[in-house]
């Protein structure tokens, strides 16, 4: 699985930790930046990301800032992007069963960094349920 992961800021230090985990766990990552802490702007970031999914160079991505939902919101406005800001387990399972989510928006200064690593397991670790859920995501595409 190859994943594409950005942050802006506000999630560099989580973004590093997550981007850490998924190589020495064996996924195909990289990183498409910020590259400090220095203040930047999130959309150019979100776009990177969902556009390397969009083209299909990437199954997945990672989005961080200070709460997720920047990056969320930005990340929803590409026709294909289905980016869910989550901060729990249940939501990150669901999400992907449900949603079939691809992109996974994560907020620095709302979760730790060991529940983002548990809400990255269980996103990634979800399959699409499909079946009646894929009306609904039909609907959202029309």
């Amino acid at each position: 699985m190859k994943i594409a992961i950005a942050s802006d800021h506000g999630g560099y230090n989580l973004k590093n930790i997550i981007y850490n985990h998924l190589v020495s766990n064996g996924y195909e990552v990289v990183d498409f930046g910020t590259d400090s802490l220095k203040s930047c702007d999130y959309p150019i970031y979100a776009k990177k990301v969902c556009n390397a999914i969009l083209n299909t160079e990437f199954d997945k991505g990672i989005l961080v800032c200070g709460t997720g939902i920047g990056m969320s919101i930005c990340a929803n406005r590409f026709k294909g992007i289905r980016a869910a800001c989550v901060s729990d387990t249940f939501s990150a399972k669901m999400t992907r069963a449900h949603n079939n989510s691809n992109v996974l928006c994560l907020g620095e200064r709302v979760v730790g960094q060991g529940l983002a690593l548990e809400i990255l397991k269980a996103w990634l670790n979800t399959e699409y349920e499909a079946g009646r859920h894929q009306k609904r995501l039909d609907l959202i595409e029309e």
